[in-house]
């Protein structure tokens, strides 16, 4: 009896994850955005005219109820809007898969498209933003447009830590939990690489620069440096075993 209870509460969860999901790829609030992916995928970059960019909102990537979840901030504009895919396609997602590959999160390094293969384990892939922004800079009103799809994600991923890429994300994983109750600190906690936060229920927030080109070029961020926080995030998760 206890099994099948089990069995249907993965299927729902699932279900609910697929639907999430879709529900996303669907989405056409913020017309700026709409407007800016279709533009993008009709205009393309040289070395991508042969494709077909998926020039839309950008689902969730990974299993629901993973232990850790990961915050991006938007869909890079050639990288994910092209391929349809959380941080696939562009150098940010190099570093980043390269890192969830070494920590035993990802079962490969390489992130080219929708069709290569890579899985990922104990982890999965969110962002502030779904849409490419110009100049990657969401304003006010799509953050908030897209945050009932972060407050989802969260409730049905029911990650043990949540690990931000970069000060927006980490800001609006802060608003979420003073939203239920998680956290009820003044000052709010600041960004910080490295930085992290105890919520309830043996939670936890851990900061991280973002993988952009503007921190790994300057050195701001290294890869040691993200290997860090992806080995501390799955020794509070109880995943060290997956880098073993």
């Amino acid at each position: 009896m206890l099994a099948s209870r089990r069995t249907a509460k993965n299927q729902s969860d699932m279900a609910g994850w697929k639907q999430l999901n879709q529900d996303i790829a669907d989405c056409r609030k913020c017309p700026r955005l709409v407007k800016h992916c279709q533009k993008i995928a009709v205009e393309k970059r040289r070395a991508y005219q042969a494709q077909t960019y998926w020039g839309g909102p950008v689902p969730n990537f990974g299993p629901t109820r993973s232990p850790i979840l990961i915050v991006g901030l938007a869909p890079g504009a050639h990288g994910a809007n092209r391929t349809g895919r959380m941080f696939t396609g562009d150098r940010s997602g190099d570093w980043l898969f390269r890192a969830l590959h070494r920590a035993g999160l990802a079962n490969q390094p390489q992130a080219t498209d929708r069709k290569d293969g890579l899985k990922l384990h104990g982890c999965a892939i969110t962002a502030v933003c779904h849409c490419a922004p110009p100049d990657n800079k969401p304003v006010a009103s799509e953050i908030a447009n897209c945050r009932p799809w972060l407050q989802q994600t969260i409730k049905l991923c029911r990650p043990q830590v949540l690990v931000a890429l970069g000060g927006l994300a980490w800001t609006q994983v802060i608003q979420f939990a003073e939203h239920n109750q998680w956290l009820n600190t003044k000052p709010r906690p600041k960004f910080a690489h490295g930085g992290q936060v105890t919520l309830p229920g043996n939670r936890c927030l851990l900061g991280s620069y973002h993988p952009s080109q503007q921190n790994t070029f300057t050195g701001r961020l290294t890869e040691q440096m993200l290997d860090d926080v992806f080995s501390t995030a799955c020794q509070l998760a109880r995943l060290n075993h997956l880098s073993t």
